[in-house]
């Protein structure tokens, strides 16, 4: 597979909600083509994954 087709299957993992999948498949892309939009989709799911909000907690 090209990085294209492994970024475009990531998209659609994400678009489904299966967000360590699309990430695997970023990644894949990335390793084939580093310049790949991959790059950039899988740093915008590491942000929503590591977001914190201590305001959304209630201790």
């Amino acid at each position: 597979m090209t990085a294209q087709e492994h970024y475009e299957r990531g998209n659609r993992y994400r678009k489904e909600g299966n967000w360590q999948m699309a990430i695997n498949c970023y990644v894949e892309a990335m390793e084939l083509d580093p310049d790949s939009p991959a790059a950039e989709a899988k740093a915008m799911l590491d942000d929503i994954l590591n977001f914190y909000n201590k305001d959304a907690y209630n201790p």
